[in-house]
């Protein structure tokens, strides 16, 4: 392939339209993308293992291409994408459109196109007869909380199936990624006593006791500031913590019964998010016995909602070698937001970042990916056939 050519091929184009066309938000179903992935390898002979979720309107999607001895390699990616609603967009966000060498649509950059890529690319990876398998890893829910891939990878243990290696495609512009913090989302209700605003002591104010819960959420992340480290190569180097929603009261002359909001733990390597969970439901109990004098049942209750480990490879790691030798290009270090792979590295299976577009676009109102970049997955992926480019063992 001519890695110089300014777009990618016929098919991964038209791959790339197809996939975004799924309105696959993450509090939707993402069958029709599943299902139509597990017909197309079907006709290339190609069988699917598909996992579902407890409503049975989501599912995962396991292929393995190749029948080589060594345990292979698993090119994941997750299908959801977030919503748009909310957001001004030039174009459809749910039809690719090309303009001055940028592919624009919901999922471009996040993460479509990696997927794409590997499925446009499925018949030539058949008949290269490679000597280790390919395995495709697509999931659900990664967008709130990387909920479906868990499922996938313990599908994979009751099978006996361990991959020797994996490379998530998270939009990273093709630079090598070997760590990432981890993630946990919290969520924190406060029950207090309702009362006419002009008799405060007669009520316990849920905002109010929640704010002071808030603040000190903000006073932890105050102290980890001041812990920066440069070890890891992060552009935010220490462990951060937020607010990131709320809800609470029903009018201005009522003192609010309810307040409950979400918060999170961006985690550095080492920090353990079980004992920052604990700092904070212990702080809460101290407000306890003061709401309580006015509202015997008054409580704060917290629930973990979801948590993915962060990634923590090695430059000299086997699957960072390969990745760098694919890409051309050296492994950059680390990033602060979470993905997939560190759960992949919790299983046993060495793992590393690489994919199309720029985590900068992710998210936001005319997601793009460069043409460019497209090319340059392709090269990527192209090179796993190359019979001198040596996909790790397993462990």
């Amino acid at each position: 392939m001519n890695t110089r050519q300014l777009t990618p091929s016929a098919e991964t184009m038209a791959m790339i339209e197809r996939l975004i066309a799924f309105q696959t938000v993450s509090r939707d179903s993402n069958l029709g993308l599943i299902e139509w992935t597990r017909d197309y390898l079907a006709g290339l002979g190609v069988k699917s293992r598909l996992t579902y979720d407890a409503s049975g309107k989501k599912a995962n999607l396991f292929a393995t291409l190749g029948e080589g001895p060594k345990p292979g390699l698993i090119l994941s990616g997750h299908t959801d994408v977030v919503p748009v609603e909310g957001q001004v967009w030039d174009t459809d966000p749910f039809q690719a459109t090309i303009k001055d060498g940028l592919l624009y649509g919901r999922g471009s950059a996040d993460m479509k196109s990696y997927i794409a890529t590997a499925l446009a690319l499925a018949p030539q990876f058949l008949a290269a007869d490679m000597a280790a398998p390919l395995h495709f890893a697509l999931s659900y829910d990664e967008e709130v909380g990387c909920i479906g891939v868990q499922g996938l990878i313990k599908d994979l243990q009751e099978l006996g199936l361990k991959p020797a290696a994996c490379i998530v495609g998270e939009p990273t512009s093709m630079q090598p990624i070997i760590a990432h913090k981890g993630t946990h989302r919290f969520r924190c209700c406060v029950r207090g006593r309702e009362a006419h605003s002009s008799y405060t002591t007669m009520g316990v104010n849920a905002i109010e006791y929640a704010a002071r819960i808030i603040v000190y959420i903000r006073q932890m992340a105050d102290r980890f500031a001041q812990l920066e480290t440069r070890d890891y190569g992060f552009t935010v180097p220490y462990t951060t913590m937020q607010t990131g929603l709320i809800h609470g009261g029903l009018a201005a002359n009522i003192v609010p019964k309810d307040c409950k909001f979400d918060f999170e733990a961006r985690t550095m390597p080492g920090i353990d998010a079980e004992r920052l969970y604990r700092e904070i439901q212990d702080f809460a109990a101290t407000l306890l016995p003061e709401m309580q004098k006015v509202e015997p049942n008054a409580a704060i209750d917290f629930e973990w909602l979801a948590s993915a480990p962060g990634l923590n490879m090695q430059e000299s790691d086997a699957v960072v070698q390969l990745a760098a030798a694919l890409a051309r290009n050296k492994p950059n270090g680390a990033v602060s937001y979470g993905t997939e792979a560190g759960l992949f590295q919790r299983a046993g299976i060495p793992t590393v970042i690489c994919g199309p577009g720029s985590i900068e676009q992710a998210h936001r109102p005319n997601e793009f990916v460069a043409l460019e970049q497209l090319v340059q997955c392709e090269a990527f992926m192209l090179r796993l056939m190359d019979p001198e480019m040596q996909l790790p063992a397993a462990k």
